[in-house]
């Protein structure tokens, strides 16, 4: 474990933790606490499984949309020095506020639940936005891989914590469940707090566009639009946008929509509890594997095999027929996840101008957000009218197919390889 920690510098661990810290959030909103609570608060409210699974998809695609809008801009304008940080911690604060807030929802206000976790998941994803860019700050190129992984994995671990706290108060029986979903919130704000002080002390901006000029806001125009027309002659990077845009759309809908689907399916609360704990368990050591085969055997080649195991996933997902499915299903699932999640990242970093880091990571953060409303949207749709959330999935695997060919087209020259 201690040579573990000695691979990174201290500014790279502190980046690192930042992914420990948001991770929480990943894990206990996103995809447990929050859809499971939602979900009963919904059903006991009068509505439909399918409704609601609707409502959440529709909650996700608007926030997704707004951050999507809002990224080129706000990462054009963290390129000019004094910005970036600031802007990460009102993005942070936002989100951090927002699943506090969570704890003086009443029972029955499904809706308002809704809205604080529309606010919170655009503190996050505009946050994000910072964080990825900053990797560029805190490493070299041919470490891209390494430490974007190592970011993932140390995530997965990281948001295991607060989940098994908040699991051993579920099942104990100490705490009335109330109480206990309110320390649920609780805990993930102030995890996410306590453990971005390093990033906050330690990860400065180091690539600056230009010197902050007396207009900020013309400039930062300027600038999004001189670095449209360059991006617009620059084959691989536009690929691998778009095929990005495809097959992260199936990785983002499935992390979303997984509890819901599978509450739809019949699954108990501590069954759903138990198929998350085992994506994260799995994911931990898969991403940093990931990392050290990119070096090995090529960033691409690892991004292909991540698109592959989802496209299994999809057809597996087709013919659920028992917990042991799922299970299955969430061990495909955690060997991929981080992996085509930091390798994405680390690609994209290599492609790109290191002074422009903040901007073209927005550019790349826009894709990722509005092929979350792709797939979100699509679900809900043909949820509510089937009756059935997995037809979705048939979709899904064709974004997924698109994305591979895309990628394939998205080769770097010979002498930009890492």
């Amino acid at each position: 474990m201690k040579k573990l920690f000695s691979t990174y510098t201290k500014k790279e661990f502190s980046w690192i933790l930042q992914d420990w810290a948001n991770s929480a959030y990943s894990l206990m909103i996103t995809t447990a606490l929050f859809p499971i609570l939602y979900k009963s608060i919904a059903s006991h409210a009068g509505v439909s499984n399918a409704n609601s699974t609707a409502y959440l998809g529709y909650t996700n695609a608007i926030g997704t949309i707004l951050v999507a809008v809002m990224a080129p801009f706000l990462g054009t304008l963290a390129d000019f020095p004094g910005y970036r940080k600031k802007m990460f911690t009102i993005a942070t604060m936002l989100g951090i506020l927002s699943v506090f807030s969570m704890i003086f929802v009443g029972q029955g206000s499904w809706q308002w639940l809704l809205v604080l976790y529309c606010f919170s998941a655009i503190g996050f994803s505009t946050a994000n936005i910072f964080y990825d860019a900053s990797l560029m700050d805190v490493t070299s190129r041919d470490r891209l891989d390494l430490v974007s992984s190592a970011g993932f994995g140390f995530g997965y671990i990281g948001s295991v914590i607060p989940f098994l706290i908040f699991m051993v108060l579920q099942f104990s029986g100490w705490l009335e469940a109330g109480w206990v979903v309110n320390i649920g919130f609780l805990l993930t704000a102030s995890w996410w707090f306590i453990f971005t002080i390093p990033y906050w002390k330690h990860v400065d901006q180091v690539y600056i566009d230009q010197p902050r000029q007396a207009n900020i806001w013309a400039s930062t125009l300027t600038s999004l639009k001189e670095t449209l027309a360059e991006l617009s002659k620059d084959k691989v990077i536009i690929y691998f946008l778009l095929g990005y845009f495809f097959y992260i759309d199936g990785v983002g809908t499935i992390i979303k929509m997984a509890t819901s689907i599978g509450s739809d399916q019949g699954l108990s609360a501590t069954q759903l509890i138990l198929m998350l704990l085992v994506v994260q368990i799995v994911a931990f050591p898969c991403s940093i594997i990931y990392g050290i085969l990119a070096k090995r055997w090529g960033t691409r080649i690892m991004l292909f095999t991540g698109i592959a195991t989802y496209i299994l996933i999809c057809l597996m997902a087709l013919s659920l027929s028992s917990f042991m499915d799922f299970i299955l299903i969430a061990i495909l699932v955690g060997s991929a996840q981080g992996g085509i999640q930091s390798l994405s990242r680390s690609y994209f970093g290599s492609l790109i101008p290191l002074e422009k880091n903040n901007q073209l990571f927005g550019f790349y953060n826009i894709f990722g957000k509005f092929s979350s409303v792709l797939g979100t949207t699509t679900l809900a749709i043909v949820a509510q009218i089937t009756g059935d959330s997995l037809k979705g999935l048939f979709v899904i695997v064709l974004q997924f197919m698109l994305g591979a060919f895309l990628l394939w087209k998205a080769k770097k020259p010979a002498s930009q390889s890492v």
